[in-house]
């Protein structure tokens, strides 16, 4: 059967990559609140052989020596950073809801639909210069990267880049991040 333009998936590592992801995400409606759509990533994760792709995928698209640093994004994130972080022998840090950090920290607030969050990351996370690869699961509005970024850029990382397993397109978070690269492996 041949793709129509609304049944095409897309992402920024082709079709092959994005289809693979669309194939273990969930539609979960009315959650967390009516009329919501949650995608669930949770299939992903569990599926090895799948979960295993998308990892190596996401360390193909940087290159293996283009950081020196993860930084994963509370809380899917951890689990994504973790995983490339092995994966390409690096270290990982996590960027946690406020209040969580035992140490100095700096923070970062940003607005939701309904009120503010805060994220933090360890003052000393970083040494000057470290290249940092930021990951999420989901790119929606993008206060929360938007957020993460500058806090990598406060603590002395530099950007390496950003990465998303699904991109929510129509809430046009990547435009909030411009000029900075965003990659998803999935945009919908």
């Amino acid at each position: 059967m041949t793709e129509t333009h609304s049944t095409a998936v897309r992402g920024d590592s082709g079709p092959e990559v994005a289809r693979l992801v669309a194939s273990r995400v969930l539609d979960v409606p009315d959650f967390p609140k009516p009329g919501v759509v949650f995608k669930d990533l949770m299939p992903l994760f569990a599926d090895g052989h799948v979960f295993r792709e998308v990892i190596d995928g996401i360390i193909a698209h940087h290159g293996r020596d283009s950081f020196d640093m993860v930084v994963g994004i509370e809380a899917r994130g951890f689990v994504i950073a973790a995983a490339i972080a092995y994966a390409a022998g690096v270290g990982v840090v996590p960027v946690r809801k406020a209040g969580k950090l035992p140490r100095p920290a700096y923070s970062a607030s940003y607005a939701l639909e309904y009120g503010e969050a805060t994220l933090e990351v360890h003052q000393d996370a970083f040494t000057a210069g470290h290249r940092v690869l930021v990951v999420d699961d989901v790119l929606a509005t993008g206060g929360t990267a938007e957020a993460t970024l500058d806090l990598v850029e406060r603590a002395g990382g530099t950007v390496a880049g950003f990465t998303v397993l699904l991109e929510l397109a129509f809430l046009e978070g990547r435009k909030r991040l411009s000029p900075r690269p965003v990659h998803a492996l999935l945009t919908v």
